[in-house]
């Protein structure tokens, strides 16, 4: 499975499960997935290398035009855009101009859209970054990805290309002092020969431990939607996960289900 890139640095605006009609910013290149993980339900396919390739992105004297005059025909036309959404191809604070870059979609949402939000789809693992962590506190919606408890399902699931610390994941994420939505994705099956199960009670215990820590405003549970290229997993279904979200809003945190 070669998985679903986006050609565009610019696309939509597309119906989305969770955002509503969402315009989605691609900053990475457009014919490879660029990612610190290789998650094993990746739309995108499978992974090649999480080293950046510079040669291979847009500067900003390249993107920032094509940014604007998109929004202003956008805008021309009427168009109805409930979120602009970093998404597409892999990790978009990867970029190195993240910062720059955001402080220009801000600008140009003021102008053209001044009543949509500004998303984030993140996999969490730039915060040590300052100009990434200062970008993610300016816009209005940071969705950071959060899969598992422990170390060990971390790794099978998300699969990072360079060694990880969650529970350095989990200490940045409490950074944001509750202002952000944090994403997992429950699944089951096999990946390699490793069990694939963050719906365990073990797992569930401590991703929910990490969750009370990190205490955002809204928490996103979601099952398996697309085609992934690991093909040994299982979709769980609502029932499951809304067992998972009872114990979420016990905790007096919002929580949805996809």
């Amino acid at each position: 499975m070669s998985g679903i890139l986006f050609n565009k640095i610019i696309f939509g605006p597309i119906h989305s499960r969770r955002l509503g009609n969402s315009l989605g910013i691609n900053l990475m290149p457009e014919d490879i997935k660029l990612c610190t993980f290789n998650c094993v339900y990746c739309e995108c396919g499978w992974g090649r290398t999480s080293e950046v390739q510079y040669d291979k992105l847009l500067h900003t004297d390249v993107m920032l035009p094509i940014l604007e005059q998109r929004f202003k025909e956008l805008h021309d036309k009427g168009a109805v855009i409930d979120s602009i959404t970093y998404s597409g191809n892999g990790e978009p604070t990867l970029h190195p101009e993240f910062e720059v870059i955001t402080d220009h979609i801000i600008a140009l949402r003021n102008q053209y859209f001044p009543h949509t939000i500004i998303s984030c789809l993140s996999n969490s693992t730039q915060l040590y970054r300052e100009d990434v962590l200062r970008a993610l506190k300016k816009i209005d919606n940071p969705m950071l990805k959060l899969d598992a408890g422990t170390q060990c399902m971390f790794n099978i699931i998300n699969k990072p290309f360079h060694e990880i610390d969650i529970e350095d994941i989990s200490d940045k994420l409490c950074q944001f002092d509750g202002k952000l939505t944090i994403q997992t994705l429950f699944l089951r099956g096999e990946s390699n020969g490793q069990k694939v199960d963050n719906t365990s009670e073990e797992e569930v215990s401590a991703w929910l431990q990490r969750i009370h820590k990190i205490h955002p405003h809204t928490v996103m549970l979601y099952p398996i939607d697309r085609e992934t290229p690991e093909k040994m997993l299982t979709k769980i279904d609502k029932a499951e996960l809304e067992t998972i979200a009872v114990r979420i809003r016990e905790m007096g945190i919002k929580t949805l289900i996809y």
